[in-house]
């Protein structure tokens, strides 16, 4: 679980970056799961975006995302969100502790 100051960290790096991956009318697939947890492996910190035709919400995909990802939903803005999973062999980000 993040801390608060975790999750302003991660926030201001996510600003950074560019969306990555979409939720769209298909909604959350098997494919879109599998290409979440290959680009957490690799990144650590990723940005997404839930389409209008997507048949889920932003929050609700990231939340089933997170879930199935065994990751954290860090933010929610809009239509976009931002996930994270530290990487356990090979951590990219290092946050701060409290």
């Amino acid at each position: 679980m993040l801390t608060s100051k975790q999750r302003a960290q991660l926030r201001a790096i996510a600003n950074k970056e560019d969306t990555i991956l979409q939720v769209g009318k298909g909604g959350i697939s098997d494919t879109l799961i599998q290409q979440v947890d290959d680009a957490l492996t690799a990144r650590e910190l990723i940005k997404l975006r839930a389409l209008e035709n997507a048949p889920v919400l932003a929050r609700e995909a990231a939340q089933e995302l997170a879930e199935k990802t065994n990751s954290d939903v860090v933010q929610v803005i809009g239509t976009r969100f931002v996930l994270y999973r530290k990487n356990k062999k090979k951590p990219v980000i290092q946050l701060v502790k409290e």
